[in-house]
């Protein structure tokens, strides 16, 4: 079991939060929708975060009911469940179909299990004093480099070779990347609005971790939100949605 779980959450810039966090006494889900670039037709009469919330019932309904199976199974099914409650009013073959990134922690027997799926990250302060993080960058990594165009997203999203996401593709969970860390002493799970600030503005993993045991998650946001204001993004939005959660386990609980 966790101890017990800071989380916050804070919209972006001038619109509605598409980040979701929840939390259960063993598990931690957080998920970032993805905002459709201008004119971008979905096919789908439901917005992102009607998606996310969806998307969040049936993963807790999923880890509350089957605490051990696999992470990538549960989070099959609870994009199955997602899309029946709306196949009937949407296109889902619709390649910009609403969807979201996901991360995933959970207590087992070994460890603290995880599942990271886009490009949201989970990190662990370790028993030894280290730190580790695990981040899906493939969306970093597709043909051209950036800016990607609207066509290249498109065509890379939930394909082998580009990057894979959670909407209306449940083989995208087993893409997602899993493990266990056997020797963790605190886990958090965030999106990447608040990964900015080791992405672009120079913090160390470590920094993080220190920040987010000590401060916690609202002094995290509010040091990512002074740095946008500071020194601009480095590409997109100013301000993303900013999403993280934090609790010890092990020796510390």
């Amino acid at each position: 079991m966790f101890a017990e779980v800071a989380c916050a959450s804070r919209p972006g810039s001038g619109r509605r939060n598409e980040d979701l966090v929840i939390a259960g006494p063993s598990w931690i889900v957080v998920l970032d929708g993805a905002t459709a670039a201008p004119g971008v037709v979905s096919g789908c009469a439901h917005d992102v975060p009607w998606l996310v919330g969806r998307l969040g019932d049936a993963l807790a309904t999923g880890l509350d009911a089957d605490p051990c199976s696999p992470l990538a199974e549960i989070l099959e099914a609870a994009i199955e469940t997602t899309m029946a409650a709306h196949s009937g009013t949407c296109d889902l073959d619709n390649p910009d179909s609403p969807s979201s990134t996901v991360a995933l922690v959970r207590t087992g027997r070994s460890g603290v299990e995880y599942l990271v799926l886009g490009d949201t990250s989970v990190v662990f302060s370790l028993a030894g004093g280290g730190v580790r993080a695990v981040s899906d960058d493939r969306v970093e990594g597709l043909p051209g480099g950036r800016p990607y165009t609207v066509e290249l997203v498109r065509r890379m999203r939930n394909a082998p070779g580009g990057f894979w996401v959670a909407g209306s593709r449940p083989e995208a969970a087993r893409q997602g990347l899993c493990g266990v860390v056997a020797d963790a002493r605190g886990v958090g799970a965030l999106t990447d609005g608040v990964s900015r600030l080791v992405d672009w503005y120079g913090w160390s993993w470590r920094d993080l971790v220190a920040a987010l045991d000590g401060q916690g998650p609202e002094a995290v946001i509010a040091a990512v939100r002074e740095l946008e204001r500071q020194r601009g993004p480095v590409r997109g939005k100013r301000h993303d949605d900013a999403t993280a959660a934090w609790t010890r386990v092990g020796a510390w609980h």
